[in-house]
């Protein structure tokens, strides 16, 4: 429940009073103000789905001022013993509410890029030293989010100056991010990538998903009630900015060492985010009824919304059809993980050892003009086995070599089998 305080010309607060009744506004007070004018000043408690249906019609009334009071509130009535019934009362926030605090957060630049400046140090810090945990504040303080949020309030809504807006300061902050990784790398001299970037330059096949469901996710949290959602803005903020802080990081760091596989794998992940939650959380939002019809902030027109939701669709496509068509370079951890299932299934089935650890990923691309796939295999002999263990290595490497390359993975598969022998028991 939203409480409203309306200020209009004395003689015009019953009529207030009225439209509030008429939308089930509960706990009523009217009384003057002390303003240079005459004035009536009116304090409403109405449901939040009922609060765009009440402005629409306060709209009329002569030299209207309103103030929503953006939190929820419990207005209590008699008998106590329906108190409890009362609170529970829950709704999801007003359509007009949601797109009227999407226009206020795009206000401040200072602040706003104050952060993505704190978030390149933190998210360079933590790459830079493997510190994984950094990572996480990074996605804390990151603030990719609204913007992400907010390019998807203005789809739905069909709003083009949000949608504008909100696309720059995504953008502007993304720079601003990789700007500050890049001048750090080259300040303090660094050469090579570190093991915490190379991991997390690795894109999945199903890197999609996140976008999609860190959209879902916003839209959701944007949409309930305060007091409705166990989930904290912060928590799918977090969601949302998850796969853009270390990207963002990594494109700055490996530009300034010149690892351009890690800066083409970055911003397709970049890309891939905007897409992603936009596509997800504007339909979510249309569902829960964002958009302009039938309310008189005309900003929005529909073909903006249809326009801006195709351009989406194609984008997203074009981008799932570029990871697919060039691999392996966008689709590394999946085929890792793929290649590493081979691998075992290759050492069970070979019999004369049994696997301790395999280790299967990329290394750095063009080794030789070639992507290579690295896989690093500990075994154990058969008790009853009698053949060496350069035996057992040379036939095991081929056996798993073969397997490698009938798989097609477009890497050059480079293997290391170690037979590890059992330590001898005294007598």
């Amino acid at each position: 429940m939203r409480q409203l305080i309306i200020q209009v010309p004395r003689g015009n607060g019953k009529a207030v009073i009225d439209i509030a009744k008429s939308h089930n506004g509960s706990n009523l007070a009217r009384f003057e103000g002390n303003a240079d004018e005459p004035i009536d000043v009116v304090i409403i408690h109405v449901s939040n789905r009922e609060v765009g249906k009440v402005l629409e019609e306060l709209q009329d009334l002569p030299k209207v001022q309103i103030t929503v009071i953006p939190t929820g509130v419990m207005a209590l009535q008699p008998p106590v013993s329906e108190t409890p019934q009362q609170v529970i009362d829950v709704e999801e926030r007003s359509p007009i509410e949601i797109f009227l605090s999407g226009l206020q957060s795009v206000g401040s630049w200072r602040g706003f890029l104050g952060y993505a400046v704190l978030a390149g140090f933190v998210v360079w810090i933590g790459l830079y030293t493997n510190t994984t945990y950094l990572l996480v504040a990074a996605m804390l303080i990151a603030p990719f989010a609204g913007p992400a949020m907010n390019t998807a309030i203005g789809t739905a809504w069909g709003d083009r100056k949000l949608l504008g807006r909100s696309i720059l300061r995504y953008f502007a902050a993304l720079a601003v991010t990789i700007i500050t990784t890049y001048l750090l790398s080259l300040i303090l001299r660094q050469e090579i990538p570190t093991s915490l970037m190379v991991e997390n330059s690795q894109i999945s096949a199903v890197a999609v998903i996140l976008p999609l469901a860190g959209g879902a996710a916003g839209a959701l949290n944007l949409v309930q009630s305060e007091r409705s959602s166990l989930v904290s803005g912060a928590a799918t903020g977090m969601l949302v900015a998850a796969s853009l802080a270390p990207p963002a990081g990594i494109i700055g760091m490996a530009s300034a060492v010149g690892r351009w596989d890690m800066v083409i794998s970055g911003l397709f992940l970049l890309l891939l985010q905007l897409c992603g939650i936009n596509f997800s959380a504007a339909l979510l939002f249309r569902v829960f009824g964002l958009s302009p019809q039938g309310t008189r902030y005309q900003r929005g027109k529909k073909r903006v919304f249809f326009s801006a939701l195709v351009i989406t669709v194609m984008a997203l496509g074009g981008l799932l059809s570029w990871q697919f068509i060039n691999s392996p370079n966008l689709q590394r951890s999946s085929l890792a993980q793929r290649a590493n299932a081979e691998v075992q299934k290759t050492v069970e089935e070979f019999g004369l050892a049994e696997l301790v650890e395999s280790n299967v990923r990329f290394t750095r691309a063009n080794i030789a003009g070639q992507d290579t796939l690295l896989c690093v295999i500990y075994v154990q002999r058969q008790p009853q086995i009698t053949a060496s263990s350069e035996e057992i290595r040379d036939r095991l490497t081929q056996s798993i070599q073969t397997q490698l390359l009938k798989q097609n993975f477009n890497a050059t598969p480079l293997v290391n089998v170690n037979v590890l022998e059992t330590p001898l028991r005294s007598q």
